[in-house]
């Protein structure tokens, strides 16, 4: 059984971001992105344009080594350049990134964030894995992000986000330019969902599901009301039955629901009209799309309430 309180003492043991902020400090925007597939990234790199198929200037990525529950290498990462490569198929051990043929929407998010922001450098912190569930009592094995949830070792992927924060966290330096950071952390971005549609009551608790756990994730970087973007869960509708996620409509609802009552959230509604390239996942062209839209709707929600 998970040990509760030792695993929200892990938690609030991860540094705060950043320092007091001076003129001596190297100021980079943060952002998180985190979820299951559709975060992973199923774009084909030979996809690309030009523009998003070179490494990125004053742009930097941590991504997590993202692997089942019970499996102690996950979150281990290096802090490096931001280039196309960071989708499904990425591992790494913590010295090496190994990078993959696929992107995710890291590329365009980072780009569209560089133009909001053009005088600042922007940093992602990645940690996601496909065919993860939110819920306690999920029926899909080796894929719960709830720290409640049992597994066989007590490891599961929230505690794999805890790995992955905390790595890219203890880094002072992150672009190696002698400069110790200030990091401003800035949004959450999350896109998940779609495993908790198979099951009609793992549904039915999506919303506070949902509300707990960002909860955690907005206490890990010590910011209470932290803006969060969500990504809308669609339905290929490839299949004899015409659909893809049986109750995909209650998770649906729940989004809706959470972004309704937290003032410092938002979602992303474009999904309903990107193509797919299999069953379960966005084509190129609609990885591209989602991660512009959640650059702008993470920008508004920062501005709306706020003067960063």
């Amino acid at each position: 059984m998970k040990n509760k309180l030792l695993k929200f003492l892990f938690l609030f043991c991860i540094p705060v971001l950043g320092y007091s902020q001076n003129s001596a400090l190297d100021t980079i925007r943060v952002f998180y992105l985190g979820g299951q597939s559709n975060m992973d990234g199923y774009g084909y790199s030979k996809d690309l344009p030009d523009s998003l198929n070179q490494p990125f200037e004053n742009i930097y990525i941590f991504h997590g080594n993202p692997v089942k529950d019970d499996q102690k290498n996950g979150g281990l990462g290096k802090w490096e350049v931001l280039q196309a490569g960071h989708g499904a198929g990425f591992s790494s051990n913590g010295k090496e990134n190994k990078l993959s043929n696929r992107f995710g929407v890291e590329l365009s998010f980072a780009k569209k964030m560089q133009a909001l922001y053009p005088n600042s450098k922007i940093a992602i912190i990645k940690y996601s894995k496909g065919g993860t569930s939110i819920d306690s009592e999920t029926s899909r094995k080796n894929s719960c992000w709830e720290p409640s949830y049992k597994s066989e070792t007590d490891i599961n992927q929230y505690d794999h986000f805890l790995t992955t924060v905390r790595n890219a966290l203890k880094v002072k330096d992150i672009n190696a330019d002698g400069k110790e950071d200030y990091l401003l952390l800035s949004g959450i971005v999350w896109m998940q969902g779609e495993s908790d549609a198979h099951d009609e009551e793992v549904a039915k608790r999506y919303y506070p599901n949902l509300k707990r756990l960002m909860e955690l994730l907005r206490a890990s970087f010590h910011s209470a009301d932290l803006p969060i973007v969500l990504g809308k869960i669609s339905d290929s509708g490839n299949n004899a039955e015409g659909k893809i996620w049986e109750y995909g409509e209650l998770v649906q609802y729940a989004q809706e629901k959470f972004v309704r009552l937290d003032v410092n959230a938002a979602i992303v509604r474009s999904t309903k009209s990107y193509q797919y390239s299999d069953k379960w996942h966005y084509n190129s062209a609609g990885f591209i799309d989602l991660g512009e839209k959640f650059a702008e709707a993470l920008h508004h929600c920062i501005h709306q309430n706020t003067n960063n």
